[in-house]
């Protein structure tokens, strides 16, 4: 769907339905929050998976441009919703084609709507879900480009308190991390001079496309592909460069990176490889190393190096301060120092294991409680930190953030939708 077609599409929506902050979920707490899923992927189901099993949802209606991945929804959902004791999802509740989330959008049995399709689509669907009244959950990167979170901060301040709008950065809500976090603001590592993050993570697989057109191999395969998923820095780096955002309170004011393909199949036109510094304020240095390739993970650190300590979190490899006031969190350090004993216990190597379920628990009850909560801001701040280091990276020259901000670009995924809608 080109931009003026979407744009008549949202405004033509607009008119059949009305932003209804009257709904709210306290009044009764065996009502369901009803969900709407945009994207039949891998991400969906982990979102979903979690947040059924932290909160009262029911799956009420799907949305896929593809049939094969629409039809393995559906059993996700009808499996999700059995446990929860409710009723398998309606045939004229599912959509499939360019329009898909669209049809989903004038469901009133859909309050809350997940977006986990690529990310060059998520501006567009979640325009489209605000203006249709819905509350929303829109994984990460929240755009591709400088352009599309523009779009999306200008939703996010007209929101007001109508909808609860949630971005995908769930580590923020991982209970060492935001020990952490609190631990390194009141000053237990004393005055932050240096921040070093690092994501090393395996290639993602190729699916076969064979017989597929060019769009549908790039759709299919967007991990690959920049101008749909804008790249491994943009998918996995932006994890710790959100929760340095976090830390410092704040976003950078400017960038200078290297990068490249080396170590990459010779498919798509995705880097493998970044490695970004960024001047922060107050004079803090933060660098970024990110790669994405091969079949070993590396793992995934946020380090921050202060003048009375150094605070460090890893995805597997504990949360903890050492220095002038040393605290653990309590997460092994090697997955060599679990037991039988300590693990029925509660003891863990992974600092991640309450962070979906946190999240999916606050979305839902920002609904019911009707105290809605918005996002965008800190998600699109966040998705702009990566862009301008990705940018930084790929042009290898000095960018500021005020050049992000004021003379924003698109990246044109020159997709033709219309070709996977029914004949």
């Amino acid at each position: 769907m080109n931009r003026r077609n979407f744009i008549r599409n949202v405004s033509a929506l607009s008119t059949l339905t009305v932003l209804k902050p009257e709904i709210v979920f306290a009044s009764s707490n065996n009502d369901a929050v009803r969900i709407g899923l945009v994207g039949c992927g891998s991400r969906a189901t982990g979102i979903l998976n979690s947040m059924s099993s932290s909160s009262n949802i029911q799956i009420t209606a799907l949305a896929d441009i593809f049939e094969d991945r629409l039809l393995n929804g559906i059993d996700f959902a009808n499996g999700l919703n059995s446990k929860r004791g409710y009723s398998s999802l309606s045939k004229d509740k599912v959509f499939t084609g360019s329009d898909a989330y669209l049809r989903l959008l004038e469901n009133k049995d859909v309050d809350a709507v997940v977006i986990a399709s690529p990310g060059y689509s998520h501006p567009q669907i979640l325009e489209a879900t605000v203006a249709a009244g819905k509350h929303v959950y829109c994984e990460k990167p929240l755009a591709v480009d400088a352009d599309g979170c523009k779009q999306i901060l200008g939703i996010g301040k007209n929101i007001g308190g109508a909808v609860t709008a949630f971005d995908g950065f769930q580590i923020r809500y991982a209970t060492p991390y935001a020990e952490m976090a609190g631990r390194i603001r009141r000053g237990d590592i004393g005055e932050i001079v240096t921040v070093q993050l690092y994501y090393f993570s395996s290639g993602a697989e190729i699916i076969p496309h064979e017989g597929m057109s060019y769009d549908e191999t790039r759709i299919r395969n967007h991990y690959h592909f920049h101008e749909i998923s804008g790249g491994a820095y943009l998918d996995q780096a932006i994890h710790m460069i959100d929760v340095c955002n976090w830390v410092l309170d704040g976003t950078p004011l400017y960038a200078i990176g290297d990068g490249g393909r080396k170590g990459g199949p010779d498919f798509g036109n995705a880097w493998t490889n970044y490695q970004v510094i960024y001047k922060y304020p107050n004079d803090v240095n933060v660098s970024v190393h990110s790669c994405k390739f091969a079949d070993v993970f590396g793992g995934v650190c946020a380090r921050f190096i202060g003048t009375k300590g150094i605070a460090e979190a890893h995805y597997s490899g504990g949360v903890f301060i050492t220095g002038e006031n040393k605290w653990d969190s309590g997460v092994k350090r090697s997955a060599s120092e679990l037991t039988p004993e300590s693990i029925a216990q509660g003891s863990t190597s992974s600092s991640l294991d309450d962070a979906d379920f946190n999240k999916g628990k606050a979305f839902i009850e920002s609904i019911r409680s009707g105290a809605y909560l918005n996002q965008l801001e800190s998600g699109c701040n966040s998705t702009l930190t990566a862009i301008l280091g990705r940018e930084a990276a790929s042009r290898q020259e000095k960018i500021t953030w005020d050049e992000i901000i004021y003379t924003p670009q698109r990246i044109d995924p020159k997709l033709n939708l219309k070709q996977f809608d029914s004949k």
